[in-house]
């Protein structure tokens, strides 16, 4: 992937989610590829890429920080050992 298709991609998914993260509109990105789509099906592609990974990482960090607030919860329950 050349380095302009991989910034163009980088830079409209940044926005795109920046949009969707004021917004609410959680689909917005789909109009966003259907617009790239009617004339570069390679940077739809390298766009909905980049979305995907941002959108994935945000999924992952906000399962890990679940579990770290589970485990604390459940070390603070526990009984004491002395």
């Amino acid at each position: 992937m050349s380095s302009s298709l991989e910034k163009i991609a980088s830079d409209l998914a940044d926005d795109t989610i920046a949009i969707m993260n004021k917004t609410g509109e959680d689909r917005l990105h789909y109009e966003v590829a259907k617009v790239l789509g009617s004339s570069s099906q390679t940077l739809e592609e390298a766009y909905l890429t980049e979305v995907r990974v941002r959108l994935a990482g945000k999924a992952a960090k906000a399962f890990l920080k679940e579990k770290v607030s589970e485990i604390a919860k459940q070390a603070k329950a526990a009984p004491r050992k002395e």
